[in-house]
């Protein structure tokens, strides 16, 4: 049997979902929550195979209780359930370890399959999430620090300079000289397409260039 818990903010939603997998022999739903917090809870007391997670509940959101049910109960498998399929949605849900994205107009025999397919071990995406995630991907490919990444060293420069120093503070940081730094901000710009130490502070920041790790 595939032990599902569902969780809805809206009772309907979850009423629907139980009367339905209840006519699957191999199914069976062993809890209901209501918010993102309660299905944290009741993952930890009914250990469920997988998890329908709606997106956007109150007390803890789907994309929060994703990562956390993920943390600590890495095996648990989770399914979003959602009316969004734009990427800001997306991308979130399936970095926080969601392994199947569906949205809520699905027809039923395709949700049921999707359930067994997620237990074997597949990862299901709907088409239009899938879309968006193709997309996404490829907006990625075409980022400036993508198409030229920046050296090691390159990578220190705007590290130092994402926190406000100096040319010279950042020279007796990295023990360098300062025609060396403005090189490497030269070069920075340059790579990143942008045109100040502001522009290039922000994009370093927005793509998590500061800590070793970019977006990719």
């Amino acid at each position: 049997m595939i032990r599902v818990l569902i969780a809805d903010d809206h009772h309907v939603v979850r009423r629907g979902l139980l009367f339905f997998l209840k006519t699957q022999k191999d199914i069976e739903v062993v809890g209901e929550a209501k918010n993102g917090l309660e299905a944290v809870e009741l993952v930890e007391t009914l250990q469920p195979d997988i998890v329908l997670m709606d997106l956007v509940m109150p007390e803890m959101d789907g994309i929060q209780a994703t990562k956390k049910i993920k943390e600590q109960w890495p095996d648990i498998s989770i399914l979003m359930l959602t009316s969004f399929a734009d990427k800001d949605h997306v991308l979130p849900a399936l970095e926080a370890g969601a392994a199947g994205y569906q949205l809520k107009d699905i027809e039923p025999d395709d949700l049921v399959s999707s359930i067994r397919q997620i237990i074997n071990g597949e990862n299901i995406l709907h088409p239009v999430a899938n879309s968006k995630l193709e997309e996404t991907l490829r907006e990625e490919e075409n980022l400036p620090h993508v198409k030229n990444p920046l050296t090691p060293r390159e990578q220190d420069v705007l590290a130092e300079l994402t926190k406000g120093k100096s040319n010279r503070e950042i020279a007796a940081s990295l023990f360098v000289t300062e025609k060396t730094v403005k090189t490497h901000i030269s070069n920075i710009f340059t790579k990143l397409e942008v045109q100040d130490r502001t522009q290039a502070a922000l994009y370093a920041v927005k793509h998590n260039l500061t800590d070793g790790s970019s977006d990719r």
